[in-house]
């Protein structure tokens, strides 16, 4: 079986006026995800809605490493968009649009039921910051000690961390759920505030999230 998770993302946030979205999901999920797909190192792409926080829609793109992106062939399709991308793509109508290709952190390696899994139901994506002073310390506790606290919740399927290659803010954190009422449930709360003292009085005062995050998503293409 064909990986369909590498080691880049490309996530692009939008906010739609209300006149234009029916034609702007029209033209992403028969036009724009399929010609994405089909670009050399593309493995997988599919779209989100926001159930909590924002902006409200997200185009998620599974990328075999984030020089995908600056491929010839991707560049193309962006030097040359179609008519219809001329009209209604996210940074011609999009509000609020934000555009970030990232590099993978966590884990160090792509393990081989991750590289297999496909699109989830439904992701929380944090987007945060931190000082340099922290960077270190932040990455460590984040990967040793919060991570693995969600493992036990039911319904929830990974998480990966990446780190900014375009845009920012430099980290995001993408939870993947079997649906969104993963990160509603009672385990989840349980879990989130759940802190050891050098997060709660180091750390964590120290985070800076990007506007809307974190962010609850559900897919909507595929269905």
């Amino acid at each position: 079986m064909a990986d369909r998770k590498g080691r880049g993302l490309l996530m692009v946030y939008t906010d739609v006026p209300a006149e234009r979205e029916e034609e702007f999901n029209r033209w992403y999920n028969e036009e724009h995800i399929p010609e994405r797909r089909s670009i050399p190192g593309v493995l997988d792409a599919a779209r989100y809605v926001a159930v909590k926080g924002g902006p409200k829609y997200l185009a998620c793109y599974e990328l075999t490493d984030p020089q995908a992106w600056y491929g010839e062939e991707w560049q193309k399709h962006l030097t040359n968009p179609t008519q219809w991308s001329q009209r209604v793509s996210p940074s011609i109508i999009g509000q609020n649009y934000i555009r970030n290709l990232y590099t993978l952190v966590y884990p160090l390696e792509v393990p081989a039921e991750t590289a297999d899994s496909g699109m989830a139901p439904a992701l929380l994506v944090g987007r945060m910051s931190v000082p340099q002073s922290v960077e270190a310390r932040f990455n460590e506790l984040y990967n040793q000690e919060r991570l693995p606290l969600y493992r036990s919740i039911p319904g929830y399927i990974r998480a990966r961390r990446f780190a900014a290659v375009l845009g920012e803010p430099k980290y995001m954190t993408v939870h993947e759920c079997e649906s969104p009422e993963v990160a509603e449930s009672p385990e989840w709360e349980r879990v989130r505030v759940t802190e050891t003292p050098d997060w709660t009085d180091n750390i964590n005062p120290q985070m800076t999230h990007a506007a809307g995050s974190p962010g609850v998503y559900r897919r909507i293409f595929p269905e």
